[in-house]
């Protein structure tokens, strides 16, 4: 499975190491994601996403029904 959010559709980007010398060699930024288990009271059942914790943060402010409709809205909902 690839390292992509799947409400938000943040996925890694790449820059440079730089050495202490400033050679710069490249390497890849990875988001913070996490699997959880999230009860979506709308469907009546428990929903499996890989998620970045800024998302999990909005699922706590916002409520999940809120943040899908928006991922969905704006087409970044990955299944």
């Amino acid at each position: 499975m690839s390292r992509v959010c799947q409400i938000s559709g943040k996925r890694s980007i790449v820059g440079n190491k730089v050495s202490h010398s400033n050679r710069k060699t490249k390497r890849r930024f990875y988001p913070n994601l996490q699997t959880k288990k999230f009860y979506w009271p709308e469907a009546g059942r428990w929903i499996t996403l890989k998620v970045s914790t800024s998302v999990m943060r909005d699922i706590n402010k916002k409520g999940i029904d809120a943040v899908m409709r928006e991922s969905i809205q704006s087409g970044k909902f990955r299944d």
